[in-house]
């Protein structure tokens, strides 16, 4: 089995990777090769800058599968496809679960409603990323069809989280002690494993299976996070309700009580196709050892030590 991914050098697509090693795949990786981290010795590096349209590494070649995990905007896709053609057998493309329109209820599946298709945006936005994801995903179902596969993952975390805001809460309550929360304890949470998701590429390409996918995790709760994250490691918390607007604007995994039901999406067909779920446990376990080992580099957001003790104090 022959693998193309075009962004491999990131999060998501490292996990891929090794799975698809693992299985015996040849894999091939498109980047610019500017950001991420080194790849395994047995990947084809090939350079390229989408933004740019160098497409010229992949005027040859041909693969079983090609894993699009760096499609952003409906340019990027059409771009690569005319590249490549009929080069690769399947198009798997990485999409998101902002293609839905909002405030959907918990348990809807992967024939939800989704927003009206953008084709282009000077930035990629709340309110344009999900958009040009639909256009992107329209453009891919059109040309390949059948052959057509589309992933929507949930909120991704685990070992080599670098950006996620899951980290803030799982420090926070490595830290122990009085937790201010500024939002309901039972709000939701669906954490996906980048590890689970990297499965479920895989088998979806070795089954030659086509159609979308939610590919989302377990249930839980923002307390159940916070919770687990102190029993790691060994400490104790106290959840503290604070003030919604007593907190900077977008605070991590903060979202308004309408939008909860996105959290609770039904995963039964992402389960049936391969899709594992890594115990929530497992997964904050091997995040806290990972971001130990780098030495817990600043975050760059949330609240400071000092900033969530003053607030705590007019509680």
């Amino acid at each position: 089995m022959r693998i193309l991914m075009l962004g491999g050098n990131g999060f998501v697509g490292r996990a891929a990777i090794a799975d698809a090693l693992e299985h015996g795949a040849e894999v091939a990786s498109f980047s610019r090769g500017k950001s991420g981290t080194d790849l395994p010795a047995e990947v084809t590096q090939l350079i390229g800058d989408r933004d740019t349209g160098d497409y010229a590494a992949l005027r040859t070649g041909d693969w079983d599968a090609v894993v699009d995990l760096s499609g952003y905007q409906s340019k990027h896709v059409d771009e690569a496809m005319d590249v490549l053609g009929d080069r690769v057998g399947r198009y798997v493309f990485i999409s998101s679960h902002a293609v839905y329109i909002r405030d959907l209820p918990a348990g809807t599946d992967e024939t939800a409603a989704r927003r009206a298709p953008m084709r282009a945006a000077d930035a990629l936005t709340n309110e344009t990323y999900g958009p040009c994801k639909v256009a992107c995903e329209d453009d891919v179902l059109e040309r390949y069809g059948d052959r057509a596969t589309i992933v929507r993952p949930g909120r991704l975390t685990g070992p080599g989280d670098t950006a996620s805001t899951v980290l803030y809460w799982v420090r926070r309550g490595a830290r122990g002690g009085r937790v201010a929360l500024p939002t309901k304890p039972e709000q939701p949470l669906q954490l996906t494993d980048s590890r689970d998701l990297g499965r479920l590429l895989v088998q979806l390409i070795a089954d030659d299976r086509s159609g979308a996918f939610n590919a989302v995790g377990p249930f839980t709760t923002i307390a159940e996070l916070i919770e687990t994250s102190a029993d790691l490691s060994g400490s104790t918390v106290e959840l503290v309700r604070v003030p919604t607007d007593a907190v900077p604007p977008r605070f991590p995994l903060m979202e308004p009580e309408t939008e909860w039901g996105e959290r609770r999406r039904n995963p039964a067909k992402a389960r049936s196709a391969g899709m594992p779920v890594t115990p929530f446990r497992q997964t904050l376990a091997d995040l806290i050892a990972w971001d130990q080992a780098r030495g817990e580099p600043d975050l760059g957001f949330g609240l400071s030590p000092e900033d969530e003790q003053k607030l705590l104090g007019q509680s």
